[in-house]
């Protein structure tokens, strides 16, 4: 009998320790995959987004093999009223100087030309160039252009003029500047509808392709009747940048105007057209990328230095430079700065992130996920933040081709303010030869200043130039145009949330095994 019920104890006690076990085991099976889920998603801050359908043209000589206009450097923007309703205008380089402007009403499935108003008394035959769009808040289009004169086709006035009904018809011009006026770009103050800021670079004499003088300024102007007069322009660069190029403006939230521009310094390679037009290794020194800040409508200025140590990855036209991208975070204030470098031997796109205003930046983050030192073009970047904060980054991307020359274009996300990026998203559907364009006979085939890129919440539109159906003799060029994706937080936090709830169970379970066993 009492050995009986001594050995019924010892078989409870047996169950009990193997239920106990299993506790242990579960708990810590539990934990561990709530562990895995936490690590893999939590770093991924944004996962790749998606292509959706084939590319598209946005010019109506893209299907046209007898169309061998050079189309490039496009420049987009959504109506803040209608985001169906884009305009996109951009430069043609050939079979003559001249620009175009296109507006949709469907976001981008359908694009439709709108003649562009020439200005009286400019030379004929008329010749618009280097345009810019931007539209207010009130919905208002604004568009600015150069028109050009003589023989090497200068820049003879810089215009302004408007659309009060998405781009259907524009206003009559407006002058805002004179002569050798470079690189404008447009900006509106984001409280003011009326209030437009033009920033451009001004020269003193030019050469055939190049600046002959140093000592040429950054300058800016500001409308506050909506574009109707403007004032008397101010100097943005101060005297002693005697080399400085590539202009780009932003408006932040709280009406403070900031402007980006290159510093090339001793690089009379470009600046001063040592190269002859031809292609050939960059400059071999060093750039500066700096930002000029206003904080009293565009009177005076400051600056920051982003990167005082840009290496160059290409040759230049002095008139027509790579342009740095910025961005503003229209809720934050969160300012963001994008540009190509060569420091690790081949181009690689790079972002600096500035969470005071411009005031100081971090370290510039490498973007594309390219091994390092692989031999492939990463350049040109464009920047966009969508309403939710997402930073979206577009390039031209070499990546798919070992020869490093076929051309694709990426684009890369960011919702932690720029410090990790998402895997890339092939945005191009196939490659092109970065070979053709003006110039190609010289080795030296320009595709552009820019590329243009838009975002929404849902995702992004992103348009390029495009080269697959041209070649080094027609040098034709198109704009690409492509709509991404992106993907869904709600499944990223679902999947955060899953992952802890397992760690907190799995935590729980174990600790009750502990108690379970009770004192040893």
């Amino acid at each position: 009998m009492t050995w009986s019920i001594s050995n019924s104890a010892s078989a409870a006690k047996s169950d009990t320790s193997q239920v106990v076990s299993r506790m242990l085991v579960v708990g810590v099976a539990i934990t561990l995959v709530g562990a895995c889920l936490l690590v893999l998603v939590l770093p991924a801050q944004v996962r790749a987004g998606r292509l959706v359908g084939a590319n598209q043209p946005v010019n109506e000589g893209a299907a046209d093999p007898r169309d061998i206009s050079a189309n490039n450097s496009p420049s987009l923007a959504a109506n803040p009223v209608d985001r169906r309703n884009l305009a996109l205008a951009n430069r043609i380089d050939l079979p003559e100087f001249s620009c175009a402007l296109q507006v949709t009403f469907d976001a981008g499935e359908r694009w439709k030309k709108v003649p562009v108003p020439f200005p009286e008394g400019e030379e004929a035959p008329a010749r618009c160039y280097a345009p810019d769009v931007a539209y207010a808040s009130d919905g208002t289009l604004y568009l600015s252009y150069v028109t050009l004169a003589g023989v090497g086709n200068s820049p003879n006035a810089l215009w302004v003029v408007s659309s009060t009904d998405g781009g259907r018809t524009l206003s009559t011009p407006v002058r805002v500047t004179g002569r050798l006026a470079f690189q404008a770009r447009l900006s509106i103050d984001r409280a003011r509808p009326d209030r437009l800021y033009l920033s451009w670079l001004q020269a003193d004499e030019v050469g055939t392709g190049l600046f002959p003088t140093t000592g040429n300024p950054i300058e800016m102007a500001r409308s506050d009747d909506h574009g109707a007069t403007w004032g008397l322009p101010v100097r943005v660069s101060p005297m002693s940048r005697e080399r400085v190029v590539a202009p780009t403006p932003a408006a932040g939230p709280d009406g403070h105007l900031s402007i980006l521009y290159l510093d090339v310094g001793d690089d009379r390679l470009d600046y001063n057209g040592g190269h002859e037009g031809r292609g050939g290794e960059p400059y071999s020194g060093t750039w500066s990328l700096v930002l000029a800040r206003s904080d009293d409508e565009g009177r005076s200025w400051q600056e920051t230095v982003v990167d005082p140590a840009l290496k160059p990855t290409q040759r230049f036209v002095a008139f027509l430079p790579p342009l740095p991208a910025l961005a503003v975070d229209p809720k934050s204030g969160m300012m963001y700065v994008a540009f190509s470098d060569g420091r690790l031997g081949d181009p690689d796109v790079l972002v600096w992130a500035s969470a005071d205003g411009g005031r100081s930046f971090g370290p510039g983050r490498r973007v594309n996920d390219t091994p390092a030192h692989d031999g492939t073009a990463q350049y040109l970047p464009q920047l966009a933040v969508a309403p939710n904060g997402r930073l979206d980054v577009l390039y031209y991307d070499r990546v798919d081709d070992p020869a490093n020359i076929m051309n694709g274009v990426s684009l890369q996300s960011s919702s932690d303010q720029g410090t990790t990026f998402s895997p890339r998203v092939k945005v191009s559907d196939r490659l092109f030869d970065s070979r053709v364009g003006f110039g190609s006979e010289r080795n030296f085939a320009d595709l552009g200043s820019r590329l243009a890129l838009v975002s929404t919440t849902k995702g992004a539109l992103a348009v390029w130039t495009d080269t697959r159906a041209g070649t080094d003799v027609t040098g034709k060029q198109d704009l690409g145009s492509a709509t991404v994706v992106a993907a869904s937080r709600s499944t990223r936090w679902w999947l955060r949330g899953l992952g802890l709830f397992l760690v907190l169970a799995g935590v729980a379970g174990v600790a009750g095994w502990r108690r379970s066993r009770g004192p040893e």
